[in-house]
């Protein structure tokens, strides 16, 4: 098991916060995240949002990496984007709210009466042009980082550069995880940037139409994964076949572990769910 983090006190305020897998989600509604980064868009800082998912959970407990660790426990909010974790939540009587980030990434450019000012790292010339055409209210820029940001911290340090002269408001890192989570980790660390940076994954790719989302009735059903495998086998077979159902040994062990620390029952309090 990953240890225990703690809820980034430089904005969580008074924000419930449920330990759960050895992450502090936040426990709010699709609609309380979106006021909060509309909030957070007009101030100064540099705030990032994470979206963890299966395959995140399962990476950060087989690679037991400090750095990957950290990228988490600093996030400054941390929104579950699997509905398979919200059921496991339930089953350990905790509320972990599934906020998935493409739904949140759509919602907030569909704001009526606003244009930001947005970078997108990672994509190409294709998804930018397709971007910018959907939601002209806003003026986009780009940065399209060399494959291998993961390994490579020069090209980490480029993109924090390219951010902290951006001076945008909103930041969509769409590189994949773990590099989108452990570049906001070190840009909030240089402390030079402003905007909310958001690490959406593959969410641009379904809003230009590139991947297709599942039916409403498979997300509802929390069958999202098998639409994406059918979808793409190659690439993403073993991520859902092989390692994807570790996600019920870490569930099951964290859950037994739960039991032992408190067996009067789970004190939220204990973990800041305040």
């Amino acid at each position: 098991m990953i240890s225990d983090v703690r809820p980034n006190d430089k904005t969580s305020g008074d924000r419930l916060k449920i330990e759960f897998l050895g992450l502090n989600f936040d426990s709010c509604s699709k609609a309380e995240a979106l006021d909060i980064i509309k909030t957070w868009i007009a101030t100064p800082a540099f705030v990032y949002v994470v979206t963890p998912n299966v395959d995140h959970v399962v990476a950060l407990n087989r690679a037991q990496d400090p750095l990957l660790t950290n990228a988490y426990a600093h996030a400054d909010m941390t929104l579950c984007d699997s509905r398979i974790l919200s059921l496991l939540g339930r089953q350990s009587g905790l509320n972990v709210v599934a906020v998935p980030g493409s739904d949140l990434t759509r919602q907030l450019l569909n704001q009526k009466d606003t244009s930001w000012r947005c970078a997108i790292i990672g994509g190409d010339a294709a998804l930018h042009a397709h971007i910018a055409r959907l939601y002209p209210q806003h003026t986009w820029i780009y940065h399209q980082p060399p494959m291998g940001v993961r390994r490579s911290p020069a090209a980490r340090v480029e993109i924090a550069e390219f951010v902290e002269s951006a001076s945008v408001g909103i930041v969509f890192f769409a590189i994949g995880a773990p590099q989108s989570e452990i570049c906001c980790y070190e840009i909030a660390q240089r402390g030079r940037a402003r905007g909310v940076a958001l690490c959406i994954g593959a969410s641009l790719e379904f809003l230009t139409g590139a991947k297709k989302r599942a039916p409403l009735w498979m997300q509802q059903y929390s069958l999202e994964w098998l639409h994406r495998l059918g979808s793409e086998p190659h690439r993403l077979w073993r991520r859902y076949l092989v390692e994807g159902p570790r996600i019920f040994l870490i569930w099951r062990r964290w859950d037994k572990l739960k039991a032992v620390r408190h067996p009067d029952g789970y004190d939220s309090t204990r973990f800041g769910e305040r």
